[in-house]
């Protein structure tokens, strides 16, 4: 057998060997959508992490300074397409604040509220329930959220501000992205007014 045969004999014969010692592998069991699990996207149920918004104490409130409070941001789930879009192309998402680890006030109650960063337009999310939490949404790109102990929240429904004490105010992480048009290179933005603890 000539060297050119060999060498194509080897070539073929390789790739058979190989395979008869991989272990055989049983067929994917099919999914309710019919296809095998490895081609299903399961979206994950929780809250993804790097979206969520520290609530930093303002200490205006007694029994706040250690308190562990944040909201989790996520899509509004109110399109098939998995992100709702608003009439003016804003993308609209559902704010989820978690006070639980808070000490419940001796008087009033916690609401939570949503504002732009320049504070020109404020919505109102809500008291906080029994458990320290409250679900609302927002369709702005940059936004402050902001919770106040009311002397009585219920009468602040319509109320387009806040009249309590400011307890935890944190902002959205697209916030972290600030222009230099205001300041010069090197002059740093305070960005903990607006909620940034770090």
């Amino acid at each position: 057998m000539s060297a050119r045969r060999l060498h194509r004999a080897s070539a073929l014969a390789l790739p058979l060997l190989l395979a008869a010692s991989l272990p055989t592998i049983a067929p994917a069991a099919s999914t309710p959508t019919g296809l095998p699990p490895a081609l299903v996207c399961t979206p994950d149920p929780e809250p993804p992490e790097y979206y969520a918004i520290e609530l930093v104490s303002t200490k205006n409130v007694p029994g706040t300074a250690f308190t562990d409070a944040h909201a989790d941001v996520t899509y509004a789930p109110t399109s098939p397409f998995g992100i709702s879009i608003a009439a003016d192309g804003s993308y609209q998402y559902d704010v989820h604040v978690d006070l639980s680890d808070a000490d419940t006030p001796q008087s009033g109650n916690y609401v939570a509220w949503v504002t732009t960063t320049q504070i020109d337009e404020i919505r109102r999310l809500g008291p906080l329930d029994e458990d320290g939490r409250v679900t609302g949404s927002v369709a702005w790109n940059k936004f402050l959220v902001v919770v106040t102990l009311e002397a009585d929240a219920d009468a602040e429904t319509d109320a387009e501000r806040w009249s309590g004490p400011v307890a935890f105010r944190g902002m959205s992480r697209s916030g972290m992205m600030h222009t230099m048009a205001g300041h010069g290179p090197f002059q740093v933005e305070n960005c903990a007014a607006y909620g940034f603890s770090g």
